[in-house]
């Protein structure tokens, strides 16, 4: 093994190592962060009423370190999505520029996948079908349902033409079918809200990654978690990294 894979395996396997704060700290810090419509001076002042001196910089950092790392860690332990796929964009401020942020969920509102995108085209659709794809918790769609976006048609035709797309797959666009991402949407506005936007393309995607992580999560699509056990989530959480709860 290289010095630097085994460089990369010691993060991996110490993830909180350096830390001025303990594990437990960080991993409660950042549940809340990613589960509730607060600022990251709300969380600094909620942490310091329970005797943990933290500036909200720290703060910041934690999150960016940890949020995609939880994304990346759940990934193996989701129930399978179902071959019914709603796709659509919604929008997010990043350094006062609008983004588009494409997201799925299937027809039971368990979420596929997101992707951050500065463009809304044929090349953006594909790179978010691609990254939807890969997950080990997706189907190839039987269906893909989404609005009259032009960029949808000519995004799956090229991608069935190259053997990336089932064949067979069939692409609605038909916006009231939608109403179930739409919704969801809002979950991620509501998240975003206290933050104003973004400073970074970078920052804005590690921080959606844990957004959508804590979703999934709290959805129930943990395999043997239920989303309304909020104990054993943190349990589940801190079991991602080695962590006693």
């Amino acid at each position: 093994m290289t010095k630097r894979r085994q460089a990369v395996r010691k993060r991996q396997d110490q993830p909180f190592r350096g830390r001025q704060f303990t594990a437990e700290v960080i991993l409660w810090a950042v549940r809340w962060y990613l589960m509730f419509p607060i600022s990251y001076r709300d969380l600094e002042l909620m942490l310091l009423d329970r005797g943990v001196d933290v500036d909200h910089t720290t703060i910041f950092r934690w999150i960016q370190a940890y949020a995609v790392e939880l994304e990346k860690r759940i990934r193996p332990h989701l129930r399978m999505s179902n071959g019914s796929w709603r796709v659509d964009e919604t929008y997010v401020k990043v350094k006062g520029r609008w983004m588009y942020l494409y997201r799925a969920v299937d027809s039971r509102g368990q979420t596929i996948d997101f992707l951050l995108s500065a463009k809304r085209d044929a090349e953006a659709a594909k790179r978010f079908f691609r990254k939807a794809l890969a997950q080990p918790h997706t189907v190839n769609p039987r269906t893909i349902t989404v609005d009259k976006n032009a960029a949808y048609p000519k995004a799956t035709a090229e991608m069935k033409k190259d053997g990336e797309l089932w064949r067979r797959s069939r692409l609605r666009q038909v916006k009231y079918l939608n109403n179930i991402v739409e919704q969801d949407h809002r979950r991620v506005k509501r998240l975003t809200g206290p933050g104003l936007g973004f400073g970074g393309f970078w920052t804005a995607r590690r921080t959606l990654a844990g957004y959508e992580a804590m979703a999934m999560i709290r959805k129930g699509q943990v395999r043997n978690i239920s989303g309304s056990d909020i104990r054993a989530q943190a349990e589940f959480i801190a079991g991602l990294f080695q962590v006693a709860a």
